[in-house]
Protein backbone atom coordinates (compact mmCIF):
# COMPACT_ATOMS: atom_id res chain seq x y z
CA UNK A 1 0.00 0.00 0.00
CA UNK A 2 1.47 3.34 -1.03
CA UNK A 3 1.51 6.14 1.55
CA UNK A 4 0.90 9.76 0.52
CA UNK A 5 1.17 13.01 2.45
CA UNK A 6 -0.98 15.94 1.30
CA UNK A 7 -0.47 19.48 2.58
CA UNK A 8 -3.61 21.56 2.16
CA UNK A 9 -5.77 18.44 2.32
CA UNK A 10 -8.82 20.47 3.43
CA UNK A 11 -8.74 22.67 0.33
CA UNK A 12 -10.45 22.12 -2.99
CA UNK A 13 -7.57 20.25 -4.62
CA UNK A 14 -6.57 18.43 -1.45
CA UNK A 15 -10.02 16.98 -0.93
CA UNK A 16 -10.35 15.76 -4.52
CA UNK A 17 -6.81 14.35 -4.43
CA UNK A 18 -7.53 12.50 -1.19
CA UNK A 19 -10.59 10.95 -2.86
CA UNK A 20 -8.54 9.90 -5.87
CA UNK A 21 -5.71 8.37 -3.85
CA UNK A 22 -8.07 6.50 -1.53
CA UNK A 23 -9.85 5.08 -4.58
CA UNK A 24 -6.47 3.84 -5.81
CA UNK A 25 -5.69 2.02 -2.57
CA UNK A 26 -3.36 4.55 -0.92
CA UNK A 27 -2.98 5.28 2.75
CA UNK A 28 -3.47 9.05 2.87
CA UNK A 29 -2.13 11.47 5.48
CA UNK A 30 -3.26 15.07 5.45
CA UNK A 31 -1.66 18.10 7.08
CA UNK A 32 -4.12 20.50 8.74
CA UNK A 33 -3.63 23.64 10.80
CA UNK A 34 -4.69 23.71 14.44
CA UNK A 35 -7.67 26.00 15.01
CA UNK A 36 -10.44 26.41 17.56
CA UNK A 37 -13.02 25.42 14.95
CA UNK A 38 -12.98 22.59 12.43
CA UNK A 39 -12.27 23.44 8.79
CA UNK A 40 -12.66 19.96 7.37
CA UNK A 41 -15.99 20.24 5.57
CA UNK A 42 -14.56 19.21 2.19
CA UNK A 43 -13.26 15.89 3.53
CA UNK A 44 -15.96 15.03 6.09
CA UNK A 45 -17.40 12.40 3.74
CA UNK A 46 -13.98 10.69 3.65
CA UNK A 47 -13.12 10.82 7.33
CA UNK A 48 -13.61 7.85 9.64
CA UNK A 49 -12.80 7.42 13.33
CA UNK A 50 -9.19 6.15 13.50
CA UNK A 51 -10.32 3.59 16.10
CA UNK A 52 -12.23 1.75 13.38
CA UNK A 53 -10.56 -0.99 11.36
CA UNK A 54 -9.43 -0.43 7.81
CA UNK A 55 -9.04 3.35 8.12
CA UNK A 56 -6.76 4.80 5.44
CA UNK A 57 -7.17 8.57 5.93
CA UNK A 58 -5.31 10.21 8.80
CA UNK A 59 -5.03 13.89 9.71
CA UNK A 60 -2.06 15.52 11.40
CA UNK A 61 -1.71 18.98 12.87
CA UNK A 62 1.09 20.94 11.29
CA UNK A 63 2.08 24.35 10.00
CA UNK A 64 4.12 25.28 6.94
CA UNK A 65 5.80 27.94 9.06
CA UNK A 66 7.20 25.33 11.46
CA UNK A 67 10.13 23.38 10.03
CA UNK A 68 10.48 21.14 13.11
CA UNK A 69 6.90 19.90 12.76
CA UNK A 70 7.34 19.24 9.06
CA UNK A 71 10.60 17.35 9.64
CA UNK A 72 9.01 15.17 12.32
CA UNK A 73 5.95 14.39 10.20
CA UNK A 74 8.00 13.37 7.15
CA UNK A 75 10.48 11.34 9.22
CA UNK A 76 7.76 9.50 11.14
CA UNK A 77 5.41 8.86 8.21
CA UNK A 78 8.05 7.99 5.60
CA UNK A 79 5.64 8.72 2.71
CA UNK A 80 6.12 7.40 -0.80
CA UNK A 81 4.60 10.55 -2.31
CA UNK A 82 4.25 14.12 -1.05
CA UNK A 83 1.74 16.47 -2.65
CA UNK A 84 2.46 20.01 -1.53
CA UNK A 85 -0.77 21.93 -2.10
CA UNK A 86 -0.87 24.06 1.06
CA UNK A 87 -0.42 27.82 0.58
CA UNK A 88 -1.87 31.27 1.10
CA UNK A 89 -3.42 31.00 -2.34
CA UNK A 90 -5.63 34.06 -2.74
CA UNK A 91 -4.02 36.55 -5.15
CA UNK A 92 -5.88 39.64 -3.90
CA UNK A 93 -5.10 38.80 -0.27
CA UNK A 94 -1.41 38.46 -1.11
CA UNK A 95 -1.24 42.21 -1.79
CA UNK A 96 -2.55 42.86 1.71
CA UNK A 97 -0.39 40.17 3.36
CA UNK A 98 2.77 39.91 1.26
CA UNK A 99 5.10 38.89 4.08
CA UNK A 100 2.78 36.13 5.31
CA UNK A 101 2.26 34.93 1.75
CA UNK A 102 6.01 34.74 1.22
CA UNK A 103 6.52 32.83 4.46
CA UNK A 104 3.81 30.23 3.89
CA UNK A 105 3.64 29.92 0.11
CA UNK A 106 7.34 30.41 -0.61
CA UNK A 107 9.39 29.41 2.42
CA UNK A 108 6.90 26.69 3.33
CA UNK A 109 8.02 24.83 0.20
CA UNK A 110 11.67 25.22 1.14
CA UNK A 111 10.98 23.86 4.63
CA UNK A 112 9.35 20.76 3.15
CA UNK A 113 12.12 20.19 0.61
CA UNK A 114 14.79 20.59 3.25
CA UNK A 115 12.96 18.25 5.62
CA UNK A 116 12.75 15.66 2.85
CA UNK A 117 16.44 16.08 1.96
CA UNK A 118 17.61 15.74 5.56
CA UNK A 119 15.40 12.73 6.21
CA UNK A 120 17.01 10.70 3.44
CA UNK A 121 13.57 9.31 2.56
CA UNK A 122 13.12 8.59 -1.15
CA UNK A 123 9.69 10.14 -1.57
CA UNK A 124 8.40 11.69 -4.77
CA UNK A 125 7.55 15.36 -4.29
CA UNK A 126 4.91 17.43 -6.12
CA UNK A 127 4.98 21.23 -5.91
CA UNK A 128 1.75 23.03 -6.82
CA UNK A 129 2.66 25.85 -9.16
CA UNK A 130 0.26 28.39 -10.62
CA UNK A 131 -0.48 30.00 -13.97
CA UNK A 132 -0.27 33.33 -12.13
CA UNK A 133 3.52 32.91 -12.32
CA UNK A 134 3.33 33.79 -16.02
CA UNK A 135 1.76 37.18 -15.30
CA UNK A 136 1.79 39.27 -18.47
CA UNK A 137 3.96 36.86 -20.48
CA UNK A 138 2.67 36.36 -24.05
CA UNK A 139 0.01 33.66 -24.46
CA UNK A 140 -0.24 30.75 -24.86
CA UNK A 141 2.01 29.87 -21.94
CA UNK A 142 3.91 26.58 -21.72
CA UNK A 143 6.73 25.04 -19.67
CA UNK A 144 9.36 27.17 -21.43
CA UNK A 145 7.54 30.51 -21.15
CA UNK A 146 9.47 32.96 -18.92
CA UNK A 147 7.75 33.84 -15.66
CA UNK A 148 6.61 37.46 -15.20
CA UNK A 149 4.77 37.49 -11.83
CA UNK A 150 2.37 40.37 -11.14
CA UNK A 151 1.45 39.72 -7.50
CA UNK A 152 3.14 38.71 -4.24
CA UNK A 153 1.40 35.34 -4.54
CA UNK A 154 2.79 34.77 -8.02
CA UNK A 155 6.29 35.86 -6.99
CA UNK A 156 6.34 33.42 -4.08
CA UNK A 157 5.13 30.62 -6.35
CA UNK A 158 8.00 31.40 -8.74
CA UNK A 159 10.40 31.14 -5.78
CA UNK A 160 8.89 27.79 -4.77
CA UNK A 161 9.13 26.57 -8.38
CA UNK A 162 12.84 27.29 -8.68
CA UNK A 163 13.59 25.91 -5.22
CA UNK A 164 11.95 22.66 -6.32
CA UNK A 165 14.08 22.63 -9.48
CA UNK A 166 17.15 23.43 -7.37
CA UNK A 167 16.59 20.53 -4.98
CA UNK A 168 15.92 18.21 -7.91
CA UNK A 169 19.12 19.15 -9.70
CA UNK A 170 21.34 19.82 -6.69
CA UNK A 171 20.33 16.97 -4.37
CA UNK A 172 18.75 14.53 -6.88
CA UNK A 173 15.40 14.66 -5.09
CA UNK A 174 12.51 13.25 -7.11
CA UNK A 175 10.65 16.56 -7.32
CA UNK A 176 8.41 18.08 -9.97
CA UNK A 177 6.31 21.20 -10.51
CA UNK A 178 2.76 21.16 -11.80
CA UNK A 179 1.88 24.54 -13.30
CA UNK A 180 -1.90 24.34 -13.18
CA UNK A 181 -4.08 26.94 -14.81
CA UNK A 182 -7.31 27.96 -13.09
CA UNK A 183 -9.33 24.94 -12.04
CA UNK A 184 -12.70 25.30 -10.36
CA UNK A 185 -15.45 23.21 -8.80
CA UNK A 186 -18.28 23.43 -6.26
CA UNK A 187 -15.55 23.09 -3.61
CA UNK A 188 -13.71 26.23 -4.73
CA UNK A 189 -13.15 28.75 -1.95
CA UNK A 190 -16.04 31.17 -1.53
CA UNK A 191 -13.90 34.28 -2.10
CA UNK A 192 -12.61 33.17 -5.51
CA UNK A 193 -14.44 34.89 -8.35
CA UNK A 194 -16.02 31.83 -9.99
CA UNK A 195 -17.49 30.53 -6.74
CA UNK A 196 -18.43 34.04 -5.69
CA UNK A 197 -20.47 34.29 -8.90
CA UNK A 198 -22.25 30.94 -8.57
CA UNK A 199 -22.98 31.42 -4.86
CA UNK A 200 -24.20 34.96 -5.48
CA UNK A 201 -26.40 33.76 -8.31
CA UNK A 202 -27.95 31.09 -6.07
CA UNK A 203 -28.56 33.65 -3.30
CA UNK A 204 -30.23 36.00 -5.82
CA UNK A 205 -32.45 33.16 -7.11
CA UNK A 206 -33.37 32.34 -3.50
CA UNK A 207 -34.27 35.98 -2.80
CA UNK A 208 -31.55 36.39 -0.17
CA UNK A 209 -29.63 39.17 -1.95
CA UNK A 210 -30.14 41.55 -4.83
CA UNK A 211 -26.65 42.53 -5.92
CA UNK A 212 -23.31 40.86 -6.55
CA UNK A 213 -20.19 43.03 -6.30
CA UNK A 214 -17.13 42.18 -8.40
CA UNK A 215 -13.90 43.71 -9.68
CA UNK A 216 -12.25 43.37 -13.11
CA UNK A 217 -14.67 41.66 -15.49
CA UNK A 218 -12.28 41.73 -18.46
CA UNK A 219 -9.58 39.46 -17.03
CA UNK A 220 -9.33 36.25 -19.07
CA UNK A 221 -8.48 32.87 -17.60
CA UNK A 222 -8.12 29.26 -18.71
CA UNK A 223 -10.71 27.53 -16.53
CA UNK A 224 -11.00 23.76 -16.04
CA UNK A 225 -12.61 21.27 -13.66
CA UNK A 226 -10.54 20.57 -10.53
CA UNK A 227 -11.02 16.77 -10.19
CA UNK A 228 -9.42 16.29 -13.60
CA UNK A 229 -6.42 18.37 -12.56
CA UNK A 230 -5.67 16.36 -9.42
CA UNK A 231 -5.52 13.28 -11.62
CA UNK A 232 -2.85 15.15 -13.59
CA UNK A 233 -0.91 15.70 -10.36
CA UNK A 234 -0.99 11.97 -9.66
CA UNK A 235 0.13 11.14 -13.18
CA UNK A 236 3.16 13.42 -12.82
CA UNK A 237 4.39 11.38 -9.85
CA UNK A 238 3.98 8.10 -11.72
CA UNK A 239 6.53 9.00 -14.42
CA UNK A 240 9.99 7.44 -14.62
CA UNK A 241 11.75 10.81 -14.26
CA UNK A 242 10.62 14.05 -12.58
CA UNK A 243 9.66 16.82 -14.98
CA UNK A 244 7.55 19.97 -14.86
CA UNK A 245 4.18 20.13 -16.60
CA UNK A 246 1.54 22.70 -17.54
CA UNK A 247 -2.11 21.64 -17.19
CA UNK A 248 -4.93 23.61 -18.79
CA UNK A 249 -7.78 23.46 -21.30
CA UNK A 250 -6.29 25.60 -24.08
CA UNK A 251 -9.31 27.93 -23.96
CA UNK A 252 -9.56 31.34 -22.34
CA UNK A 253 -12.69 33.14 -21.14
CA UNK A 254 -13.28 36.42 -19.35
CA UNK A 255 -15.01 36.92 -16.02
CA UNK A 256 -17.76 38.63 -18.01
CA UNK A 257 -18.20 35.45 -20.08
CA UNK A 258 -18.45 33.41 -16.88
CA UNK A 259 -21.17 35.77 -15.66
CA UNK A 260 -23.04 35.55 -18.97
CA UNK A 261 -22.88 31.75 -19.00
CA UNK A 262 -23.89 31.34 -15.34
CA UNK A 263 -26.73 33.84 -15.19
CA UNK A 264 -27.99 32.86 -18.63
CA UNK A 265 -28.12 29.21 -17.55
CA UNK A 266 -30.28 30.25 -14.60
CA UNK A 267 -32.52 32.47 -16.74
CA UNK A 268 -31.23 35.80 -15.43
CA UNK A 269 -29.51 38.85 -16.87
CA UNK A 270 -26.29 39.45 -14.95
CA UNK A 271 -26.27 43.17 -15.84
CA UNK A 272 -29.34 43.64 -13.65
CA UNK A 273 -27.60 42.20 -10.59
CA UNK A 274 -23.84 42.86 -10.84
CA UNK A 275 -22.05 46.04 -9.78
CA UNK A 276 -18.37 46.93 -9.88
CA UNK A 277 -16.57 47.62 -6.60
CA UNK A 278 -13.07 49.15 -6.93
CA UNK A 279 -12.03 47.38 -3.72
CA UNK A 280 -11.81 44.14 -5.68
CA UNK A 281 -9.32 45.43 -8.23
CA UNK A 282 -5.69 44.36 -7.80
CA UNK A 283 -2.83 46.91 -7.82
CA UNK A 284 -1.39 44.97 -10.77
CA UNK A 285 -3.52 42.47 -12.66
CA UNK A 286 -3.03 39.73 -15.22
CA UNK A 287 -5.03 40.27 -18.40
CA UNK A 288 -4.76 36.93 -20.18
CA UNK A 289 -3.77 33.37 -19.24
CA UNK A 290 -3.99 30.57 -21.78
CA UNK A 291 -2.38 27.15 -21.37
CA UNK A 292 -0.42 25.15 -23.89
CA UNK A 293 -0.62 21.71 -22.27
CA UNK A 294 0.84 19.81 -25.25
CA UNK A 295 3.57 18.20 -23.14
CA UNK A 296 1.06 16.82 -20.61
CA UNK A 297 -1.11 15.46 -23.41
CA UNK A 298 1.84 13.75 -25.08
CA UNK A 299 3.72 12.42 -22.05
CA UNK A 300 1.02 12.01 -19.40
CA UNK A 301 -1.82 11.24 -21.83
CA UNK A 302 -3.78 13.86 -19.88
CA UNK A 303 -6.43 16.06 -21.42
CA UNK A 304 -9.54 17.63 -19.86
CA UNK A 305 -13.03 16.49 -20.77
CA UNK A 306 -15.12 19.12 -18.99
CA UNK A 307 -15.24 22.31 -21.05
CA UNK A 308 -16.09 25.85 -19.98
CA UNK A 309 -19.92 25.85 -20.36
CA UNK A 310 -20.12 22.46 -18.65
CA UNK A 311 -17.95 23.64 -15.75
CA UNK A 312 -20.23 26.63 -15.20
CA UNK A 313 -23.31 24.40 -15.19
CA UNK A 314 -21.76 22.01 -12.66
CA UNK A 315 -20.98 24.88 -10.29
CA UNK A 316 -24.33 26.65 -10.69
CA UNK A 317 -26.29 23.43 -10.11
CA UNK A 318 -24.25 22.64 -6.98
CA UNK A 319 -24.77 26.09 -5.46
CA UNK A 320 -28.47 26.12 -6.32
CA UNK A 321 -28.76 22.79 -4.52
CA UNK A 322 -26.74 24.12 -1.56
CA UNK A 323 -29.13 27.10 -1.36
CA UNK A 324 -32.10 24.76 -1.07
CA UNK A 325 -33.21 25.27 -4.67
CA UNK A 326 -33.81 22.70 -7.38
CA UNK A 327 -30.79 22.36 -9.71
CA UNK A 328 -31.46 22.98 -13.37
CA UNK A 329 -29.90 19.60 -14.07
CA UNK A 330 -27.45 20.01 -16.93
CA UNK A 331 -24.46 20.01 -14.56
CA UNK A 332 -25.56 16.70 -13.11
CA UNK A 333 -25.82 15.23 -16.61
CA UNK A 334 -22.27 16.35 -17.40
CA UNK A 335 -20.81 14.59 -14.37
CA UNK A 336 -22.86 11.44 -14.91
CA UNK A 337 -21.72 11.37 -18.54
CA UNK A 338 -18.01 11.77 -17.77
CA UNK A 339 -17.65 10.33 -14.27
CA UNK A 340 -20.77 8.25 -13.67
CA UNK A 341 -21.79 10.15 -10.56
CA UNK A 342 -23.05 13.50 -9.27
CA UNK A 343 -21.00 14.89 -6.42
CA UNK A 344 -20.48 18.35 -5.02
Amino acid sequence: MKRALITGVTGQDGSYLAELLLSRGYEVHGLIRRASTFNTQRIEHLYRDPHESGVRLFLHYGDLANSEQLTNIIYNLKPDEIYHLGAQSHVRVSFEMPEYTGDITGLGTTRLLEALRRSGIKARFYQAGSSEMYGDAPAPQHEGTPFRPRSPYAATKVYAHWMTVGYREGYTLWACNGILFNHESPRRGETFVTRKITMGLAAIKAGRQQKLYLGNLDAKRDWGYAPEYVEGMWLMLQQDEPQDYVLGTGETHSVKEFLTEAFGYAGLDWQEHVEIDPRYFRPTDVDLLLADASKAKQQLHWSPRVRFPELVRIMVDADLEAAGLKPIGEGKKVLERYFGTWHR
